[in-house]
């Protein structure tokens, strides 16, 4: 039986900072969850520095620094010190699990993941909330329980709000909404998941560990690397295993589910929510499609 920690959602989001117009988290916060010390943890990416460039870590300068510590008291050590922490964004905590390699890593990075995706609902609730204050004409309203009726309308439509992809479409920026919508993809397979994407990294093996037990997946790409092919077998040693084969033939990105519903994708699963792009489904897999693989 695992004994690694399950964190409460609000446990988590509370260790969510904002700089630069991020959601970040501290390395040192990072650290604690993943129950290692800061400095192994930033040693771990330094050996791998290629795989988070600016928009997945960056290092706060001194005001931001000063800042941290003024508002979190847990940063009172940060006050003397010569060195300045990083912060990581959404993607680097999804690329923490790849090069810290331990089962801990990806269990929490899978948590604190979801904290991000809680915390992006509420800000954009957030945005709309505020929307609404200004119909509500606050001045004119004179009769108090008027008013308290109308903030509870207002908080009930945040509650049921979801913010997620609408009509296929995939906006720029909606990264961990988009994480959250393939996952769900994934989840719903029964039988099988296969995968058609020519560009295949470390997060795509993250969303097919949301598989249930006994659900076969298999990953069509063009080229497999070296170190494709050793993180595949690393992932093999731990999870439901994932087969791997070449088909230079196709251009487009698709994940079948059970070989009878079919998703189209405008980018790489790797990179939805980067740019605007689509997800198409269709209720039936082209035969001639699966007799091609």
């Amino acid at each position: 039986m695992s004994n690694i920690q399950l964190f409460q959602p609000e446990q988590i989001q509370s260790l969510i900072v904002s700089f630069r117009n991020e959601q970040l988290m501290i390395d040192a916060d990072l650290a604690s969850l993943y129950n290692v010390e800061t400095k192994v943890l930033n040693q771990a990416v330094k050996r791998n520095i290629e795989r988070f460039p600016n928009s997945y870590r960056i290092q706060l300068s001194d005001e931001e620094k000063n800042e941290l510590v003024t508002s979190c008291d847990r940063f009172e050590k940060l006050k003397h010190s010569t060195s300045n922490p990083y912060a990581f964004t959404e993607q680097g905590v999804a690329m923490l699990s790849s090069v810290l390699k331990s089962e801990t890593a990806v269990k929490v990075s899978i948590q604190i993941i979801d904290a991000f995706v809680t915390m992006r609902k509420f800000i954009g609730s957030n945005a709309q909330f505020f929307q609404r204050l200004d119909r509500l004409e606050l001045k004119q309203l004179s009769d108090k329980s008027e008013l308290d009726e109308k903030f509870k309308l207002v908080f009930d439509a945040i509650e049921q709000k979801e913010i997620s992809p609408k009509q296929g479409i995939i906006f720029d920026g909606q990264i961990f909404d988009a994480h959250i919508l393939i996952s769900k993809i994934i989840k719903s397979a029964k039988k099988s998941v296969i995968i058609i994407d020519n560009y295949i990294d470390e997060s795509v093996l993250i969303l097919l560990s949301k598989r249930r037990k006994g659900i076969s997946a298999t990953i069509y790409t063009k080229s497999i690397s070296k170190r494709l092919a050793l993180d595949i077998n690393k992932f093999n040693l731990q999870y439901e295993p994932i087969i791997i084969k070449i088909l230079e033939s196709t251009h487009d990105r698709f994940i079948i589910i059970d070989q009878k519903i079919l998703y189209h994708s405008g980018a790489s699963l790797k990179d939805l929510g980067k740019k605007i792009s689509a997800l198409s489904k269709f209720d039936k897999v082209e035969l001639e499609l699966l007799r091609k693989l």
